[in-house]
């Protein structure tokens, strides 16, 4: 008896621990193996800056005592989770998080009733003291519209205001699917500003959405994730712009693994190799390390420039369904400093392939940084990210001072640029060792790019005749130019031409609905899988495909 008792209560303590599961062991990716220093996100995460006082007095598990607890928020009474930074005029920096009462009977769990305060410091990193409770609400994300007002998006709602000051007044969150199917959950969103003054979203479920106002409806333009192919449960994305290049970054909560993706029009997404951010990377310039168990919401604070400058987090010291109420364990928001991006401008003018023999590249000298005496000339590579991220990109042969500036001259061997690419990366160290990296503007590229997005099209029985009507929508920076489109339906598992045509000219966010004629393929109420493909000059083509039905 004693044996089977103790067998039950075994079996019963890892049932338990799988259910409440925090974390599991994600094998990486073989292409990532030979990655060199810089090529990663996580590699860009700098030493946590020393803020106010070293305190054990404090709670948390053994792995983040002592540690300043300036950095961020944080304080006993409440648990913190989410939130990102605006800078005013004044040179304040406001935070937008949310908390709930760590006294709460359950703890953790407690996250659905909490609540979005404003706080504020005159840093960065903080420490950052609650201004105003703004209302219900997690996860929040705040943005400065065109129009000057202040949005705060919580899930399922969001908060606008004036001023920074308030008063804010609360709105449900519209979603306009446009026909397609939700990526997982509508939660999560982040927001990235296109060059037009419009806003980009992505979801939890890596759904891509457009708003011309920054405000809902919120319209899909996606069909479908543009996540990693690898296992994850996937959630936190962020996402930001550096003048002509958007980045993203999702977490896998479960493998506690983050990856990284970068893209010209927010639409189309390349995964960049390495592990965006990990357990461990919030230590001190001593090597003191403040072992948090969780890394989730990240939000990018960026300088004046539009660069990365500042990642802050949602850390908890433990697996949260341990988090109980008035215990010794709690969450927080935390500040990362991060390797700041150099200024680099690529001066062949002429499209580089594999015959280019030299390559030219300016880096630009700025407050801190003197590409003149401060650069590691040998441990320079440039080229394709595929190549400078392995350390295979193209070798320094000479430089030339411009003004403060200086040139680098590359030899064009190995730059591995190829029609798929969209930027080209540099990766090097400074002679202390620190390093440095930056993406340069192709311009043999026009990064301001038309985006037309059909919805399925409505097929209506005329006798033997199909008439054929369907919405078409300009999402993109610029005019579209008329465009060809042709759908195509499937017919003994091959797809077959229906009808062809142009997409006429639409202005940014204009629609229109195009009517094609076709012959009669089927009787009114059949289902027909069906193909649409909007061919756009010099980018991927626009393709919808699922099924209608015949009416």
């Amino acid at each position: 008896m004693k044996t089977k008792f103790t067998s039950f209560y075994v079996l019963l303590f890892i049932a338990l621990n799988q259910l409440f599961a925090q974390d599991t062991v994600r094998q990486l990716p073989k292409e990532w193996d030979g990655l060199v220093y810089g090529a990663r996100i996580m590699d860009r995460f700098e030493p946590i800056q020393k803020n106010g006082k070293l305190t054990s007095n404090v709670w948390g598990a053994k792995g983040v005592i002592p540690r300043y607890v300036d950095n961020g928020i944080e304080d006993s009474e409440w648990s913190y989770w989410g939130g990102n930074i605006l800078k005013d005029d004044a040179g304040k920096y406001h935070q937008f998080v949310c908390r709930w009462r760590e006294d709460s009977k359950k703890g953790h769990m407690e996250w659905p009733n909490s609540i979005v305060v404003h706080a504020i410091s005159d840093k960065p990193n903080g420490s950052f003291k609650v201004l105003e409770t703004i209302g219900k609400g997690h996860n929040p994300e705040a943005h400065q519209l065109t129009d000057g007002r202040f949005f705060i998006y919580v899930q399922n709602g969001f908060y606008l205001a004036n001023t920074l000051s308030g008063s804010w007044t609360y709105q449900a969150f519209v979603f306009d699917q446009r026909q397609r199917p939700i990526q997982d959950h509508i939660s999560n969103c982040t927001f990235a500003q296109p060059e037009d003054g419009s806003y980009l979203m992505i979801c939890r479920g890596g759904g891509i959405w457009f708003s011309q106002s920054g405000l809902p409806p919120y319209l899909q333009v996606s069909q479908k994730t543009i996540y990693p192919p690898y296992e994850g449960h996937y959630e936190d994305p962020v996402v930001w712009r550096t003048g002509y290049l958007y980045h993203a970054i999702v977490n896998d909560w479960l493998g506690r693994i983050a990856y990284y993706l970068i893209s010209p029009d927010g639409i189309n997404w390349k995964l960049e190799p390495g592990t965006a951010y990990a357990p461990g990377i919030a230590k001190y310039e001593d090597g003191t390390l403040e072992d948090w168990y969780k890394f989730e919401r990240i939000k990018i604070y960026q300088d004046k420039y539009g660069r990365a400058i500042l990642a802050n987090f949602a850390v908890i010291d433990t697996i949260k369904q341990s988090d109980m109420g008035s215990d010794n364990h709690s969450s927080k928001n935390i500040a990362i400093p991060l390797t700041v991006e150099r200024f680099i401008t690529l001066l062949n003018p002429q499209k580089i392939d594999e015959s280019t023999t030299k390559i030219q590249l300016k880096i630009q000298a700025e407050e801190g940084f003197n590409p003149q005496k401060d650069i590691d000339l040998k441990s320079l590579r440039f080229g394709a990210p595929e190549k400078a991220n392995y350390g295979k990109g193209c070798q320094i042969i000479a430089t030339e001072k411009s003004g403060s500036d200086l040139i680098l001259i590359f030899d064009g061997k190995n730059n591995g640029f190829t029609n798929d690419d969209f930027t080209g990366k540099l990766i090097g160290k400074t002679k202390k060792g620190k390093l440095i990296f930056g993406y340069a503007k192709l311009p043999w590229i026009d990064y301001k790019m038309q985006a037309l997005s059909a919805k399925y099209p409505e097929l209506l029985n005329h006798g033997k005749n199909l008439k054929i009507e369907m919405e078409v929508q300009n999402f993109g920076q610029v005019n579209s130019a008329p465009s060809p489109v042709k759908i195509e339906y499937l017919k003994d598992g091959v797809y077959t031409l229906l009808c062809t045509g142009k997409v006429p000219e639409l202005a940014l966010f204009a629609k229109t609905t195009v009517v094609f004629n076709a012959k009669k393929i089927a009787d009114i109420n059949t289902p027909v899988e069906i193909k649409v493909t909007i061919d756009q000059e010099n980018q991927k083509p626009a393709v919808l495909s699922g099924a209608v039905i015949i009416r």
